[in-house]
């Protein structure tokens, strides 16, 4: 059984434990809808401030919706859209300060404002995006960045 504890201490110090619980959550389980929906939920509880995280995988055109936490989503965006697709495109973390100011934004929840997008890869080859909605303009700073793609990295590890 899993529990996880309440944040303290810095920001840093908040995302080291959030790791630390994503590890335990993860450990010794490789299923990727698994992983990826308790991730999901563990991220969506233990942050503030945030309206939708989850997961898109690559289908080998496109992203999928798979597990998440929020309001019901875009099924499918393709890789030259919206903050996902650039992540998935360019494989580099796109963080969104507004969202309405983003060339060719998917708004699947219009409540979203700032966006956070973390490109999955595994041994070179895209496996999908981990993204992360705010309703807070200008939510995520390098800190939430940093935190979160440690997060990501926890999770392909866990991949077979």
């Amino acid at each position: 059984m899993f529990t996880a504890s309440s944040l303290s201490g810095d920001r840093p110090q908040q995302y080291a434990q959030l790791a630390d619980h994503a590890r335990a959550l993860l450990h010794g389980e490789r299923d990727r809808i698994a992983n990826a929906a308790n991730l999901s939920a563990l991220v969506y509880h233990a942050l503030p401030r945030l309206n939708w995280v989850g997961f898109y995988f690559f289908d080998g055109t496109e992203l999928v919706v798979g597990p998440f936490q929020g309001l019901p989503a875009c099924v499918r965006i393709p890789l030259d859209r919206g903050v996902c697709g650039a992540a998935a495109r360019t494989r580099q973390t796109q963080r969104v300060d507004d969202v309405h100011t983003f060339p060719g934004h998917i708004a699947c929840d219009a409540a979203s404002r700032s966006e956070l997008v973390v490109p999955l890869v595994q041994h070179g080859a895209l496996v999908g995006v981990f993204d992360l909605d705010s309703p807070d303009p200008a939510r995520f700073d390098v800190i939430d960045q940093e935190g979160l793609e440690t997060l990501a990295r926890i999770y392909v590890e866990s991949l077979p």
